[in-house]
C-alpha cells in the first residue's frame, strides 16, 4: 500500500476501498464479521460504535480491536494446541470473571478453553488473553468523516489533521499487558494453568527480550499474528486475513520480570536534571514580604 495518509485500514471488517454490496451492508448496518457477542459492532459505544478494526502504521495494518482476533476462531485452535493433548475434547468460553481469594475480581479472562470428558465434566482449562493495541491521537474523527461519504473518502488524506491516530505500543504493554500478567496471570500461574497471549506482530516486536524455552516447559505461549492482504476475485478488492506468523514459548516469572521492569537510563542524566532544577530554584529565591499593619 502506498502512503496516502489514510489512517483507517479496516472499517466494520472491510477495506475502506471495498464498495461491494457486502461491504456497504456491513457499514450501513454496523455489523461485525469477527464473532462479536452480538452481530453488531459494539466497540466504544453500542449505539454509536467505533467500527475501526485496524489502522495503518508505516503502511501496514495494526489491529486495534480485540474482537478482530476472533476471525474464524483460529486463535482458539492455536491456543488449544498449547494447552491440551491432540485428542482432547474442548470448548471455549468468553469473558469469564476471575476472582482472588477474597472474592474480588482480578478481571475477566478473554477466552477460557475448557477440556472435558465424555460425561461433560471439566478436567482441565487454559486462559487465552487477547492484546490489541491502544491508539494515541483521535481515530473517531477520521472514522466519522469517512462514514459520511465512504465512496468519496475511501482514500482520503488525513495526514495534515491534528491528532493523527497511531499505535501506542508503550501504553499497550504498560497499561494493559503488564497488569494482565501480574494479576490474572499470577492467579493462573499459582494454579499451574497455562496462558496464551494473542497479539499483533508489530506489538510483539516492541516488547523486551523474552527468554525462550521449549513448548513442553512453557507456562506462556505468545501467539503472534499479522494481517495479510489476499487478492479478490475479478474486480472485487481483496481483504485482510488473520494469519499466525510465529509462536514463542516462555516461562511465566522471567516473562513478567522482563515486561514489568523498565530499562533504566543513566543516573548521571537524572542527577543533571536535578542540578538544573536546583539551580533554577536558587537563582530565583522566593520573596518574603512583611505586611505592616494588617488590620
Amino acid at each position: 500500500m502506498a502512503d496516502t495518509g489514510q489512517p483507517l485500514a479496516e472499517v466494520f471488517g472491510h477495506l475502506t476501498t471495498d464498495h461491494t454490496e457486502k461491504a456497504d451492508r456491513y457499514r450501513s448496518h454496523r455489523l461485525c464479521p469477527f464473532n462479536n457477542k452480538v452481530p453488531n459492532c459494539t466497540k466504544d459505544k453500542a449505539k454509536d460504535p467505533l467500527g475501526v478494526c485496524s489502522i495503518y502504521h508505516e503502511n501496514h495494518p495494526v489491529i486495534t480491536c480485540p474482537i478482530r482476533f476472533r476471525e474464524d476462531w483460529i486463535i482458539t485452535d492455536d491456543a488449544a494446541s498449547f494447552f491440551f493433548q491432540e485428542d482432547t475434547t474442548w470448548s471455549s468460553l468468553t469473558e469469564v470473571r476471575l476472582n482472588d481469594l477474597h472474592g474480588k475480581s482480578a478481571g475477566n479472562i478473554d477466552i477460557v478453553l475448557v477440556a472435558y470428558d465424555n460425561n461433560g465434566k471439566v478436567n482441565d482449562f487454559g486462559a487465552l488473553e487477547i492484546q490489541a493495541v491502544y491508539i494515541s491521537g483521535n481515530v473517531r474523527a477520521p472514522f466519522e468523516y469517512f462514514m459520511k461519504d465512504p465512496r468519496g473518502r475511501a482514500s482520503m488524506d488525513w495526514s495534515k489533521e491534528p491528532n493523527f491516530p497511531r499505535p501506542d505500543y508503550l501504553s499497550s504493554s504498560r497499561k494493559r499487558l503488564a497488569p494482565q500478567l501480574l494479576f490474572k496471570g499470577g492467579i493462573l500461574h499459582s494454579w499451574k494453568k497455562k496462558i496464551a497471549v494473542a497479539l499483533n506482530k508489530s506489538f510483539f516486536a516492541t516488547l523486551p527480550h523474552l527468554k525462550k524455552v521449549s513448548k513442553s516447559d512453557a507456562d506462556i505461549a505468545w501467539l503472534i499474528y499479522d494481517l495479510q492482504l489476499t487478492k479478490g476475485k475479478g474486480k472485487e478488492p481483496g481483504r485482510y486475513c488473520l494469519k499466525k506468523v510465529d509462536e514463542i514459548f516462555t516461562e511465566f516469572e522471567p516473562s513478567l520480570v522482563s515486561i514489568t521492569t523498565a530499562s533504566p537510563g543513566k543516573v548521571e542524566d537524572f542527577i543533571n536534571l536535578l542540578q538544573e532544577k536546583l539551580d533554577e530554584q536558587l537563582e530565583t529565591p522566593p520573596v518574603n514580604k512583611t505586611i505592616e499593619r494588617p488590620f
